[in-house]
């Protein structure tokens, strides 16, 4: 884990509203369905390094709220719908997917999302979450960072 400051970003795509109950449950869920969509909808140009963007925003409260995902990337389409991601301090957790394929990014994306509901579920953590932005960014096709907002 590492902390980086980072500056305003817009980020375009596909959104939802949610919350972390409802996506433990599969009749429920929605995440994956709207990743989904944005793949079959959205053109990311990638060979020209566009990247790609899972944003979690407007939270409610806390992680037991609701909350607004986007799978998104930043060039600029007014058709569909926009995330900021706030300028602050965010603390890093690293995935790697084990191979190239869509299962092995999922897995490794599910994995680091569980280390970092373990990080923050014990009270004597460095560091609080803030519930203002929080990002996955997809560095390519095995690398992905988890961003998450701090006090």
């Amino acid at each position: 884990m590492k902390i980086v400051e980072v500056e305003e970003k817009i980020i375009y795509g596909i959104s939802i509203r949610t919350t972390n109950a409802n996506e433990m449950n599969s009749e429920t869920a929605k995440i994956g369905k709207t990743w989904q969509k944005f793949d079959n909808e959205v053109t990311v140009d990638y060979q020209n390094g566009e990247k790609v963007y899972g944003v979690y925003y407007n939270y409610e409260s806390d992680a037991n709220g609701e909350f607004d995902v986007l799978a998104g990337c930043e060039k600029n389409n007014n058709a569909l719908d926009k995330a900021i991601i706030q300028k602050g301090k965010y603390l890093i957790f690293e995935a790697k997917a084990k191979t190239q394929d869509d299962n092995a990014r999922v897995q490794a994306v599910i994995e680091t999302w569980g280390k970092v509901w373990q990080y923050f579920g014990d009270e004597n953590s460095e560091y609080k979450r803030a519930y203002k932005t929080d990002y996955e960014y997809y560095k390519n096709q095995t690398d992905i960072d988890i961003c998450i907002s701090i006090n």
